[in-house]
């Protein structure tokens, strides 16, 4: 069904906030568990068989042709191409981050799935090294390189190590502690580099790869701030700042980042710069600093004049609608919670966010679509991007204190989505 005119779609008048948030959430749990917490994923396509029966497809150029293809197409190829489900650790690390703010809102019984999803990080971290590190179930081709599964990288195992340490601030347990430890010292170790006096940076996806991403600074920055506030380690505290001093000078005077240096890396887009500003507040608080509050103010300032719609939608880039993405729609939620003491409508926005989407990127079978275009609906469900998000947005609007305000929702007509 076309979606691209969103005035004719009807907002029905619905439960309240909290309400409708905890049935989404039963159901959505209870579809990952019946999937056995795997699934599809945007970027799998290099999972197929296709490339051991035919290997003269496995060079560059048909790798990523295949890999934006099955991105792109509306109709979910993966059962044709062999593509199996899988379990991806960053996945499983949003999902124990979600049950760890689900047990303390005193939601489900939250606490021994989240105790399965350490299991689970446990079970699918990278092999071949020391370090406690994780990398995606899935190769996927670079501009020249191509990298294997399960290879670490930078941004799996911050969320991984951060999901850890919110089960160990929670439940006290000591290896959970210790693998994110490990973690910050495979980031601290085999990522961070410098460039004269003060250029540093941490390497996204291979160490070899000295360049600036700004959002993967800012997270492994965070990162190493929250394991030194834990261990002391002062060790870890000064690269962190020294990185994170360098992307938040990269900053512009509206308040905006782009993706990183290179020319190639020049869009502003909605869930990167979120990941830019709740880092940056995490690093306020693990390393005990102000020095990035004017910037996280610009920052979010930005995000909501720019990725926000009055509607509840959320623009994917800052300069046009389209693609309305679920991990945007996820992003929003978690940014505005983090920072709402720096505006307390955040609240209201957050949930204006998540009843659009209810509304919109719902599928009552018991999870969210991918993507919203403006002529028709990517309704395939992928377990990383889509669903742990959303898990993870959704107990956090739950995981604060009270109960979320019911918005007033007469009988209207959404508001057209326009670029």
């Amino acid at each position: 069904m076309a979606t691209g005119i969103l005035s004719t779609r009807i907002i029905q008048r619905d439960l309240p906030v909290k309400e409708r948030c905890e049935d989404a959430v039963r159901k959505l749990v209870d579809y990952c568990q019946a999937n056995n917490w795997a699934g599809y994923d945007p970027y799998d396509a290099l999972n197929s068989k296709i490339f051991g029966i035919l290997p003269f497809l496995s060079s560059r150029f048909p790798r990523l042709a295949l890999t934006q293809a099955l991105k792109r197409s509306p109709v979910n190829l993966r059962w044709l191409l062999l593509v199996k489900k899988a379990q991806n650790p960053e996945a499983m690390a949003f999902f124990l981050s979600a049950f760890v703010k689900l047990s303390g809102a005193k939601f489900l019984d939250a606490e021994p799935l989240a105790e399965l999803m350490i299991e689970r990080l446990i079970a699918l971290r990278s092999q071949g090294t020391n370090y406690w590190c994780w990398g995606y179930s899935f190769p996927w081709q670079m501009r020249r390189d191509i990298v294997p599964s399960w290879a670490p990288n930078l941004v799996c195992t911050t969320f991984a190590a951060n999901a850890l340490l919110d089960f160990y601030e929670n439940f006290q347990d000591s290896r959970c502690l210790e693998m994110a430890s490990s973690a910050a010292e495979y980031i601290l170790n085999e990522l961070y580099w410098t460039r004269g006096a003060v250029v540093s940076g941490f390497s996204y996806p291979r160490a070899d790869l000295q360049m600036q991403v700004y959002n993967a600074n800012f997270l492994a920055s965070a990162l190493l701030c929250r394991v030194y506030q834990h261990t002391g380690e002062k060790r870890f505290l000064e690269p962190a700042l020294t990185a994170a001093r360098y992307s938040a000078a990269m900053q512009f005077s509206d308040g905006s980042w782009t993706y990183g240096e290179m020319r190639t890396q020049q869009w502003i887009d909605n869930f990167h710069t979120g990941f830019n500003l709740c880092a940056l507040r995490a690093i306020g608080r693990y390393a005990g600093t102000r020095e990035f509050d004017a910037c996280l103010r610009r920052g979010l300032d930005y995000y909501r004049a720019h990725f926000l719609r009055e509607d509840g939608a959320v623009r994917y880039f800052h300069d046009r609608t389209y693609p309305i993405d679920i991990h945007c729609v996820a992003q929003t939620i978690i940014t505005l919670m983090e920072l709402e003491d720096l505006d307390s409508a955040c609240v209201n926005e957050a949930q204006s966010v998540f009843k659009w989407a209810m509304s919109h990127m719902w599928d009552n079978r018991g999870f969210f679509y991918y993507r919203l275009l403006r002529h028709w609906t990517n309704r395939i469900s992928y377990l990383r991007c889509s669903q742990g998000w959303m898990l993870l947005a959704m107990a956090t609007l739950l995981s604060r204190p009270g109960e979320a305000a019911t918005l007033p929702q007469p009988l209207q007509a959404a508001a057209p989505v326009e670029v």
